[in-house]
């Protein structure tokens, strides 16, 4: 299949960014970002009236029955717009698990917005140490003791589902206590179960369900990487400096090169992730998208000067939302090492 987008894919495309140019833009993620930032308007008409939320629910439980592919278009202009809204915590993350364990009366409410899930899983978790942070066991009883810390979306949920011994449970009455969090814009909390009632869902493969978030996060940090670069390139040709552009000059002109190329890269490695679905290519993607996100905002905040380092201008989201998904379903030597090890290239002896 070709890497290219579709005319289907553009069109979703153009309605997300539309939307968010209009209701969100990065001023506006800014202004609420150290109070509340989580836009409940903006979550219910990207889900209800361009029906994102549904995107990977299958058709027979109501959802859009899409691929990968339509996900990351959404996930590249949400990283463009740092959008506060957990369309990959629960439209990804916890439908994916959902779909796995067969749970079809959670994923229609999920399909139409009706409510939101977040999975009890670490966000610093990987598909390599899947139960990283979590201390979750299941009692004689039936029910759920231990505590997850680092979930991403657990604060704005309405369904929590834990992921113990196998097995997708759906737990009411948890203890969910927002912690600190270098990403403003995607809290952080530390879930704790005393026993708490839990039903069984079914069977969860939650190293795969890492692995396939994997893949999409790279789209939402090269839609990172691209705002970046795109917000750059257009302040170097309007700012001057003895009479010229900054952007005329060949030092920043070869930065802002490499930096393209990087950008480029990181574009065809996170649609290869979402077309190919391997273990391969997600390890490749978040090998290479992870530090070029970094990398895209570092170079932005450097490239624009005095006001890049205001707390007035948003940059400083982008860099620590790219620093964030950095260390975010596995650091780039955790997707490096199982890269080799996927490819059978042999490690020291």
């Amino acid at each position: 299949m070709s890497l290219l987008y579709s005319e289907v894919e553009e069109e979703l495309r153009a309605a997300v960014r539309d939307l968010l140019a209009d209701r969100c833009p990065p001023a506006a993620v800014l202004k609420r970002a150290e109070s509340r930032p989580y836009d409940p308007d903006l979550w219910k008409t990207l889900a209800g009236e361009i029906g994102v939320a549904g995107l990977l629910v299958p058709e027979r439980h109501g959802g859009a029955g899409a691929s990968a592919r339509e996900a990351a278009v959404v996930l590249e202009e949400l990283g463009r717009g740092i959008a506060p809204v957990p369309f990959f915590t629960s439209s990804v993350l916890a439908t994916r698990a959902l779909v796995q364990a067969g749970a079809g009366e959670l994923l229609e409410r999920l399909a139409d917005g009706r409510a939101t899930a977040a999975l009890a899983v670490s966000f610093a978790a990987s598909p390599y140490r899947p139960e990283h942070g979590s201390s979750v066991r299941v009692t004689d009883g039936g029910t759920l003791t231990g505590t997850v810390t680092g979930v991403a979306g657990a604060d704005v949920a309405d369904v929590l589902l834990v992921p113990a011994e196998g097995g997708l449970y759906h737990v009411e009455g948890a203890e969910v206590r927002v912690t600190t969090s270098f990403d403003l814009t995607r809290p952080v909390a530390a879930v704790t179960l005393d026993g708490a009632d839990a039903i069984r869902l079914g069977d969860v493969d939650l190293a795969g369900v890492l692995r396939f978030g994997a893949g999409l996060l790279a789209s939402e940090q090269y839609g990172v990487a691209q705002w970046c670069l795109d917000t750059t390139l257009a302040y170097v040709k309007e700012r001057h400096q003895f009479a010229r552009p900054v952007g005329s000059f060949q030092a920043i002109k070869h930065r802002l090169a490499d930096l393209w190329l990087d950008v480029v890269r990181a574009r065809a490695a996170a649609r290869n992730a979402v077309t190919e679905d391997s273990p391969i290519a997600a390890a490749v993607a978040q090998a290479w998208n992870a530090g070029v996100a970094v990398r895209a905002a570092e170079e932005a905040l450097q490239l624009h000067g005095g006001i890049g380092m205001t707390w007035e201008h948003p940059l400083h989201l982008y860099l620590k939302r790219a620093k964030s998904a950095e260390v975010a379903l596995g650091t780039p030597g955790d997707h490096r090492e199982a890269l080799a090890s996927l490819a059978g290239v042999p490690g020291p002896e």
